[in-house]
């Protein structure tokens, strides 16, 4: 296994060279290891600035918390925009290291440069819970639907009640992410919160009500376009991939150097060799059409 590749799984330099030196018998120096990471620096710098599709019929954005040290070590959030393309394909379309509590004036900045690397127009922006994002979107792409992750719901409200509940509480939620109509839906909440299960858990409905104005977009779409909405596995695998890179250093010396790996474990799970598992799903020509038909003229069926 290459140098960069166990830098890509979040190995510090040290790790490297004692795994290097376990395994094949090979002192290599930290300064070479160093050498070869830092070579990266220049293919990253490329990959920010490459430009993009003009019209794009999702993009989801989520951020993770990567620990750096700037004098102290503290939590910083690394936000990930991962857009869907029109053969259905995911694409991590750039990585931006932030402060915490920053609001839209921060958002207007990542999402302007999407805009700048010629990203026109996007359909649904899928975020959760990212203060400022919703009005920086609109502010961006006036047309674009703002739609809070489901599965992201869905987590927070089994974190927020036991799991010997879960068998009745899953049903309950699907009633409601499963309404055909908002109207449907918020029946369905509201029966949930006078049921026993919403008493016992008010929290869980309390998080679908803040989240409401976000949430129900999502009744209104046809059920390809649900399908690709709700199913957000590919975004997850390559969340979950990052946040092992990250997990495993346990802090960076800098905000360069914490890019590095994430932009080395993305280039690993993007490569061309993985293309056949970054498809979104079997069913999405399916929801491409729907896509033409709900957002009118805005795709261009290739």
């Amino acid at each position: 296994m290459g140098i960069l590749s166990l830098y890509a799984r979040g190995m510090s330099v040290r790790d490297i060279r004692s795994h290097l030196a376990q395994i094949y018998g090979v002192d290599v120096s930290a300064d070479l290891i160093s050498k070869v990471t830092d070579a990266v620096t220049d293919e990253l710098a490329a990959w920010q600035n490459r430009p993009l599709d003009a019209v794009w019929p999702i993009i989801y954005i989520d951020a993770l918390w990567v620990k750096i040290r700037s004098g102290s070590v503290s939590s910083k959030p690394v936000y990930v925009a991962v857009g869907v393309d029109m053969d259905g394909r995911k694409d991590v379309l750039g990585l931006w290291v932030g402060a915490e509590g920053e609001g839209a004036t921060a958002w207007m900045t990542v999402l302007t440069e999407l805009r700048n690397r010629g990203v026109e127009d996007v359909c649904i922006v899928c975020c959760d819970g990212l203060k400022g994002l919703p009005d920086a979107v609109t502010a961006t792409w006036p047309r674009a639907t703002v739609q809070t992750c489901v599965i992201h719901l869905i987590r927070a409200s089994l974190r927020l009640s036991s799991g010997r509940d879960h068998s009745a509480l899953v049903p309950a939620l699907r009633a409601i992410y499963g309404a055909p109509t908002e109207q449907a839906a918020e029946r369905a909440l509201d029966e949930l919160a006078a049921s026993e299960l919403g008493e016992r858990y008010p929290a869980v409905v309390r998080t679908w009500r803040a989240a409401w104005g976000e949430f129900t977009p999502y009744l209104a779409f046809p059920a390809a376009i649900r399908k690709v909405v709700y199913s957000t596995n590919m975004v997850e695998s390559m969340n979950s991939r990052l946040r092992k890179a990250t997990r495993n250093r346990g802090h960076f010396p800098s905000e360069q150097a914490a890019l590095k790996v994430l932009y080395l474990a993305v280039r690993e799970q993007i490569s061309p060799r993985a293309r056949d598992i970054n498809h979104v799903a079997a069913h999405w020509k399916e929801a491409l059409n729907q896509f033409s038909l709900f957002f009118e003229d805005r795709l261009s069926i290739r």
